[in-house]
């Protein structure tokens, strides 16, 4: 493919999916890693109709909000893409690219969106990772896929954006590993880490014979800080114990201080949120949405492990939840037993299915609270709507289907009030946030 040099060119905004964004004779342009502000020289990689993508040949000028990555690993790893802007310049593109998105998609005005709710820490917040482990004639690799391949670069001094802990552990199973007579079979490392000390691994490997096995169970001791160890066969997909619990723990806050937190379990595998401060955030944010009372029936739609189900039942008088994965629906069971909470139940359904039966048995809900994965909820929305709450609470991970969720709701009587974008993952275009509709 041929390749053009260009004149210098200014980065205007940043757009979803992590790009700088510019014109070359009158067509958008896509610039990985540039800045706004940024003067650059380009190369053209891609032409499209609409559009074209280029790589920065060299930096002219500088734009006043770069900054140094701390990760080595930045600009080849396949995860950070921001970690060169300053964190402020970044929370202020995040709000305009998710405004634009909702607008665009939703016809959501720019006005009811609320400034981003900032993460406390932009760095050493994720509580879980997945590694890429390779044997290879260079020494063992221990990391994360380059960037377009499944070449594995090797993290050798961990993840920044890893809580301190996942980086601590991940140093003393590196020296395992190393010494580990069948390493070659051994693909992939999880960590999951909660807030009360409680951190597990799970190894992926081929062929796992008892020896294997032994093999960390008796060097237990040095991997003190795991609270559990356990692999999963690549053949079987069966998990297998080799020492400890899988469980994992964590705390939500009740909306009155004079009560404890409510403490909430999860198996590894099942869906949990990965930065707990702004996890905390959503639920303050869905608190202050939803100014719950004693007589609200709740409807909490993808509810997980109760993870927001159980913080609001204090507040209200019943709460339902509806979960298609049969684990996370036995954590919140367990869950709400230990937290004592008498007002909920849950059951393990497909939410749509779910919806339907409770319109067809006539049940009522005041407000309906939905979290679901990144492909939406567009299955479900004109039966919420048939269900008649007075407001819907959307928690999204994906502005675009968001979005057109959004446009579903306004064309089933529903209209957005305010959006709070949540800064869940920093260093990455990616913005969780929390919606209210209303009933028109």
């Amino acid at each position: 493919m041929r390749t053009e040099t260009l004149s210098v060119v200014t980065i205007e905004k940043l757009a979803f999916g992590g790009n700088g964004v510019c014109r070359i004779n009158g067509k958008v342009c896509f610039v990985p890693f540039s800045c706004p502000g940024d003067e650059l020289s380009l190369r053209i990689t891609a032409q499209k109709k609409s559009y074209c993508i280029a790589s920065i040949s060299e930096v002219i000028t500088p734009s006043p909000l770069r900054t140094i990555p701390r990760c080595n690993l930045f600009g080849t790893c396949g995860g950070c893409n921001w970690q060169h802007i300053d964190y402020g310049a970044q929370l202020e593109q995040k709000r305009a690219i998710f405004a634009e998105t909702l607008w665009r998609g939703g016809r959501v005005p720019a006005n009811l969106i609320e400034n981003v709710t900032a993460a406390p820490l932009p760095y050493g917040y994720r509580s879980r990772l997945q590694f890429k482990v390779l044997a290879c004639s260079g020494g063992l690799r221990l990391g994360f896929f380059r960037q377009g391949t499944h070449q594995v670069e090797d993290a050798a001094d961990g993840c920044p954006v890893a809580v301190p802990v996942i980086n601590q552990l991940l140093g003393c199973f590196r020296k395992l590993l190393v010494a580990y007579p069948e390493v070659e079979s051994v693909s992939q490392l999880s960590i999951d880490a909660g807030d009360n000390g409680t951190i597990v691994i799970i190894y992926q490997s081929g062929a796992v014979t008892a020896q294997d096995k032994d093999y960390f169970a008796e060097r237990s001791g040095e991997i003190s800080s795991c609270s559990g160890l356990f692999l999963v066969s690549e053949t079987t997909r069966q998990f297998e114990k080799i020492f400890g619990s899988p469980e994992l723990f964590y705390a939500m806050d009740s909306a009155d201080s004079q009560r404890k937190p409510v403490q909430l379990s999860y198996l590894p595998g099942c869906f949990a949120q990965v930065n707990q401060s702004q996890n905390q955030a959503l639920l303050a944010a869905v608190r202050r949405l939803g100014q719950f009372s004693e007589h609200e029936r709740l409807l909490d739609l993808y509810c997980g492990n109760g993870n927001f189900s159980l913080p609001l039942a204090a507040e209200v008088a019943s709460v339902t939840g509806i979960e298609g994965n049969a684990e996370s629906i036995r954590s919140a069971e367990l869950n709400s037993l230990f937290n004592t909470c008498t007002n909920a139940r849950f059951f393990c359904d497909d939410v749509a299915h779910g919806v339907r039966r409770f319109v067809a048995e006539g049940r009522v809900f005041d407000t309906v609270l939905l979290d679901p994965p990144r492909a939406g909820a567009g299955d479900v929305v004109a039966d919420i709507a048939r269900l008649k709450p007075n407001r819907c609470i959307y928690v999204s991970c994906d502005p675009a289907t968001l979005a057109r969720d959004c446009g579903m709701f306004a064309e089933n009587g529903y209209t957005v009030v305010t959006s709070i974008p949540v800064d869940m993952f920093p260093q990455t275009y990616h913005i969780e946030s929390v919606t209210l509709l209303s009933k028109l």
